[in-house]
Order: C-alpha cells, then sequence, then structure tokens
C-alpha cells in the first residue's frame, strides 16, 4: 500500500478532494492510504503562526521552516527505513511536472506533499527535505492545493488496480509517443453529426489505421515538440 501524506494549512481543500471518485476508490480498495497534515498543528503556540518576514527586505511573507520541518519528522519517523520516501513541494520555478514524472511517483511507497502559500517557503526546507519539485504550468496559483490535487489524481490512478480498467489509462495522451484520439459513442447520428463510418465497418485494421491518424494529426497541430520527438 503507497501512503500518501499531504501537509497543508487549509485541510478542508484536500479532505474535500480525497474523499471523491477515483482517489477515495483508491482508498476503499485499500490501495492507497491518505493523510492530510495540518501545518498549524506543528507551529509555536500561542499564535501558531506558519509564516513571517523575508530576511533582507522584499515583498509577501514566508512559510516559517520550523512547523514544516516538524511535521515532516513526524511523518517519516513512523516509515519504515526499507521504505522509499519522495518529498513533493509545487512550486513555478519547479522542472514541468507531466506523465513520466506521474509515473515514477507512482512507484514511491510514501509521498509527501507540501502545499505551499505566501510568497514561499524558507530555502531550508527545499535543500534539506524536499527530494520533488514540480511546476504543473508558467503561471502562479494562490496555493499549493490545486496543483497537489491534480499530481496526485495523475499519480495514483497509474497505480495498478485504483482503475477498473487499466488498459483505459495506457490509451490515454501522454501514455504513449502521441495525443489521444478521438471517440464517439451512441447513437450513430445526433442532430445530424454522424459517426464516422470506418467506426462502424467492424475492419479492425482500417479503424486502427484511422484511429492512428486522427491522433498523429492532433499532436502534430497541438503539440508540434511531440511531433518532432515522435518523428526523430
Amino acid at each position: 500500500m503507497m501512503n500518501c501524506h499531504i501537509m497543508t494549512i487549509f485541510p478542508d481543500i484536500i479532505n474535500s478532494f480525497i474523499s471523491q471518485s477515483i482517489i477515495k476508490r483508491s482508498q476503499d480498495k485499500d490501495i492507497v492510504n491518505y493523510c492530510v497534515q495540518n501545518i498549524r498543528d506543528f507551529a509555536d503556540a500561542p499564535h501558531y503562526k506558519t509564516d513571517d518576514y523575508p530576511f533582507g527586505g522584499g515583498s509577501g511573507m514566508i512559510f516559517k521552516p520550523e512547523p514544516i520541518f516538524r511535521g515532516y519528522d513526524n511523518i517519516v519517523n513512523n516509515i519504515d527505513r526499507d521504505e522509499s520516501v519522495r518529498f513533493v513541494f509545487p512550486t513555478p520555478d519547479g522542472k514541468q511536472f507531466d506523465h513520466k514524472s506521474a509515473m515514477d511517483l507512482s512507484k514511491a511507497d510514501n509521498l509527501i506533499f507540501l502545499c505551499g502559500h505566501y510568497k514561499g517557503i524558507d530555502q531550508r526546507v527545499r535543500d534539506e527535505i524536499v527530494t520533488d519539485e514540480f511546476s504543473i504550468g508558467d503561471f502562479v496559483v494562490t496555493g499549493g492545493e490545486l496543483p497537489v490535487c491534480l499530481m496526485l489524481d495523475s499519480i495514483i490512478r497509474l497505480i495498478p488496480g485504483v482503475l477498473n480498467n487499466y488498459e483505459s489509462a495506457q490509451s490515454d495522451s501522454f501514455f504513449s509517443d502521441l495525443l489521444d484520439g478521438a471517440h464517439y459513442t451512441r447513437p450513430e447520428d445526433f442532430r445530424g453529426l454522424k459517426v464516422p463510418d470506418v467506426l462502424l465497418s467492424g475492419h479492425h485494421e482500417n479503424i486502427r489505421k484511422w484511429q492512428k491518424e486522427i491522433r498523429e494529426k492532433k499532436t502534430q497541430d497541438r503539440r508540434p515538440d511531440i511531433w518532432k520527438k515522435y518523428n526523430n
């Protein structure tokens, strides 16, 4: 079983996410165990403050190191030394998170996610205990909860047994060298919009060729970077 710990100052956001859909199913199946940790619980009384002004001046507030280190210690002190631990921090200046990243993290015994806030977190946290820093895109959001939920969803669905049909995930975009293709279902004719004849032909080889052509054209049009790698 994978153990997944999420460190946050807004636990309700994470609790709502892990109580739904595939994520909840992974816990119901005893494949993943989730633990949401409120960082404020490890801050100093009486105010339980998690942020402070940056040394050297500048705007914004910085996440203090003490509550994060204490929360981290509380987690790892209860983990078997033989088990792998990845401590993930989503940040705009991290490397791009992609399918390969999700596959890699899905193999860990223990995942710890830190949901950042304010202007940033004390660099000592990043230098000493964070193992992976990822960006979900070239934009900034208010806090780390949404990026963590996004990454979690992409990671957990790759663990065998979570999805009822793992082959469905293997046909997704980024699982192979091309983007996903076009999909149709019943009815065959909806408001004059018809399903392509080839999909109704029953000719599996022609269907395979058609699907590949659609995927190639979509990849070429929308992701020339992926298309370039595909042709090399």
